[in-house]
């Protein structure tokens, strides 16, 4: 497997378990009324299931940003010998309007 595919899958479980336990923090401590909201609904399970979804996608991309804005760059020279640009005279007509 490319480490690179490898990267973003770990990163990826990273994300969605930092969500679980940020799910679980906010259902625990009863963040404005959201454990009686999911123990309550017959739906509540769906609610919650959402919440550790779109965290999980929010926080996932977040880990592998911060992990490839981390990764080393190659020092190998790149695109070969750069020429300094030199400016070569032009020779330019000039035409002037009369009167």
């Amino acid at each position: 497997m490319p480490k690179l595919i490898r990267l973003y899958i770990t990163q990826c479980l990273i994300g969605f378990g930092i969500s679980a336990v940020f799910t679980a923090g906010l259902i625990c401590f009863d963040v404005m009324g959201l454990q009686r909201l999911v123990l309550g609904s017959s739906d509540g399970i769906l609610g919650a299931f959402l919440i550790f979804f779109s965290n999980g996608i929010v926080f996932a991309g977040v880990q592998f940003a911060i992990s490839v804005m981390r990764l080393k760059d190659e020092d190998a020279p790149r695109g070969g010998t750069r020429l300094p640009l030199l400016a070569q005279p032009v020779r330019v007509e000039a035409r002037v309007k009369k009167g």
